[in-house]
C-alpha cells in the first residue's frame, strides 16, 4: 500500500493509533529505569543522559524496523531442551523449553533488570557512608558522583535492546505496515522524551516512590523471564497492579503533606 493510500485509510489510522497506545504503555517500563539510571549521574549530566538514551531506543527501533524479516526469525526456536512442563488443565505444557533468539533476550534483559533493580534496593537499605557524609535522603541518589556517564549509557542501551525488540515485535503483530509501525515508534518516544524528565523529577522528589519503581523493575524483570520461558503472563494485569500501587501511594503521599501542613 502506497504513502497516500495509508494516509486516506480509516483503517491505517486506527492502527496507527491504537499501535502507538500500546508502545507508550510497553514505554512505561523502559522510562522508569532510565529515570532510575540517570538519577545517579550528577544533576547537569541527568538530562543529557535521558535524552542520548531515548534517542538511542529510537535508533535501535527503527533499526530494527528495518530489518523486520531478520526480527521475525527471532521466534523460530534455535534449541530445545526436550523436558516437558507439568501440564495445565487443558493438557498443555506450563512452560518451554524451546528457545528462540527472542526468549534468550527475554531471559538476558530480565535477568540484567533483576540484578540492577536488587543492587539498587541493596544500595537503598544502606545507612549513613563511613566517611561521615551523609547519603542524600533519595535512595541512589546521595552516591550520584559515583555513577560513570558511560557506565549509565551503557546500561541503558543494554536495556533498550531488550524493550526495542518486544516492541518491534509488538508491532509486527498489530500491523504489516512499515510506516505506520516507523510513525508509532517516532510518535511514542517523542512522547516518551517529554515525559522523561518531569518523571524522573518527580520520583527523585518522592523518596518513597523509588522504592515503588525498583519493586516494578523486579517485577518487569521476572516478567521477562517467565516470558522467556513461554509462560505468558498478560500485560494487563501487570500494569493494573502497577496502577494500583501508584494510586495508593499517591494517598499516602497527599495524607503526609497534609500532615506537615498541620504540624507548621
Amino acid at each position: 500500500m502506497d504513502l497516500l493510500a495509508l494516509l486516506t485509510d480509516p483503517a491505517a489510522w486506527l492502527a496507527l493509533l491504537t499501535l502507538i497506545a500500546l508502545e507508550v504503555v510497553l514505554g512505561v517500563d523502559n522510562l522508569i529505569f532510565i529515570a532510575i539510571l540517570s538519577n545517579k549521574l550528577p544533576v547537569e549530566q541527568q538530562s543529557r543522559a535521558r535524552r542520548i538514551g531515548l534517542s538511542l531506543a529510537l535508533v535501535m527501533r527503527i533499526g530494527l524496523l528495518m530489518l523486520i524479516g531478520w526480527i521475525v526469525t527471532l521466534q523460530t526456536p534455535l534449541f530445545d531442551l526436550g523436558i516437558s512442563g507439568a501440564p495445565n488443565k487443558y493438557g498443555e505444557s506450563t512452560f518451554e523449553t524451546a528457545f528462540s533468539g527472542r526468549d534468550l533476550i527475554l531471559l538476558a534483559g530480565g535477568l540484567f533488570l533483576l540484578w540492577k533493580a536488587t543492587k539498587e534496593i541493596h544500595h537503598s537499605m544502606e545507612p549513613a557512608d563511613n566517611s561521615g557524609d551523609l547519603l542524600d535522603k533519595t535512595p541512589g541518589v546521595g552516591d550520584a558522583v559515583k555513577a560513570s556517564f558511560a557506565a549509565v549509557i551503557a546500561q541503558i542501551i543494554a536495556i533498550d535492546l531488550v524493550f526495542s525488540v518486544d516492541s518491534i515485535l509488538t508491532a509486527v503483530g498489530m500491523t504489516d505496515e512499515i510506516p505506520i509501525m516507523v510513525a508509532a515508534v517516532v510518535i511514542t518516544v517523542c512522547v516518551m522524551m517529554v515525559a522523561a524528565d518531569p518523571l524522573a523529577r518527580f520520583i527523585e522528589k518522592n523518596p518513597t516512590l523509588v522504592m515503588l519503581a525498583l519493586a516494578f523493575l523486579v517485577m518487569i524483570g521476572l516478567v521477562l523471564i517467565a516470558d522467556g520461558f513461554g509462560f505468558h503472563v498478560p500485560k494487563g494485569y501487570i500494569y493494573a497492579a502497577m496502577g494500583f500501587s501508584v494510586g495508593v501511594e499517591m494517598l499516602n503521599m497527599v495524607q503526609r503533606n497534609r500532615r506537615l501542613k498541620k504540624a507548621t
